[in-house]
């Protein structure tokens, strides 16, 4: 059984991977047919994944403090 602490990690570098196809994928649609959608996507899904990396970072840091 996982514990909680493995299932939120593996979680949050799922959602991050998830993000950045997602954003590469809006700018293949961009280059493709010049979709002004698809670079708005890629822009949100580039943010999104950067605000879940800066998260993950938080996150093991506190891991790290509270394994001590």
């Amino acid at each position: 059984m996982l514990s909680l602490r493995v299932f939120h990690v593996f979680f949050i570098v799922a959602s991050i991977l998830l993000a950045l196809a997602t954003a590469a994928w809006g700018v293949g649609r961009y280059r493709a047919d010049g979709s002004p959608l698809g670079l708005v996507m890629a822009t949100l899904f580039f943010a999104a994944g950067f605000a879940l990396l800066l998260y993950a970072v938080r996150y093991f840091g506190k891991l790290r403090r509270l394994d001590r």
